[in-house]
């Protein structure tokens, strides 16, 4: 068992939250001694009070998240409207003190891979001093080959290992164009297949409305 892994997406919204407590449920149901890990929140509290739930009764929620921000913005945007810099030290200390805690910590980032923390610090940055293996949460839609790559892409050139991907197919809208719709149903079915071939990094699950991980899930990310 790896001591964790950090979770990343191609933008906001993409299911890095659904995946995360996802799989801290799949890694306690087997005996594992994991917990989550969300550095920075933006706007209301419920992705880490989700984390926090999903950890069971493991931590506390300021374990959890250190710093929350209020503004429903990118962290460094937030931070500027509250005129408060994000605390790199007191995230750095919280994390250290879960890994010498916890056998598994599966950090969330925020936003995106290269979203900014301060004006020269990113979320990228921040995961590079975690040292963890990445995974990627990709929305099964429409566009999402050029985001996952470019993601993919940066993580490799700092040296950090990538998992792989995670597809989330429960996000993505209806639409009435007939046009639309068809263009949507032959990306989404074939989305899998070109990112695997053209990146040569596996798609680690496919997410629906149920939310159950494959049992062999571990055995990928372990790999």
């Amino acid at each position: 068992m790896k001591n964790g892994w950090f979770i990343t997406g191609t933008d906001t919204g993409v299911g890095k939250t659904y995946f995360t407590t996802a799989l801290l449920r799949h890694l306690r149901a087997q005996g594992t001694d994991a917990v989550g890990f969300k550095p920075i929140c933006c706007g209301t509290r419920e992705d880490s009070e989700a984390i926090c739930a999903a950890s069971g009764d493991a931590v506390k929620i300021d374990e959890v998240n250190p710093v929350w921000l209020h503004p429903p913005a990118a962290p460094y945007s937030a931070s500027i409207i509250e005129e408060r810099p994000i605390d790199l030290a007191r995230i750095r200390d919280a994390f250290a003190k879960l890994r010498e805690r916890h056998a598994c910590v599966i950090v969330e980032g925020a936003g995106g891979w290269l979203v900014p923390i301060h004006r020269d610090f990113s979320v990228a940055d921040l995961a590079t001093e975690f040292a963890l293996s990445v995974v990627v949460v990709v929305q099964n839609r429409l566009g999402c080959l050029n985001h996952s790559l470019l993601t993919a892409e940066s993580i490799r050139a700092r040296g950090l290992p990538c998992a792989g991907f995670v597809l989330n197919h429960g996000l993505s809208a209806p639409t009435r164009d007939p046009v639309a719709a068809a263009m949507q149903a032959v990306a989404t079915t074939t989305n899998r297949a070109v990112l695997e071939d053209v990146s040569g990094l596996p798609i680690l699950c496919e997410l629906d409305a149920e939310g159950d991980l494959p049992a062999s899930l571990l055995e990928i990310l372990s790999r």
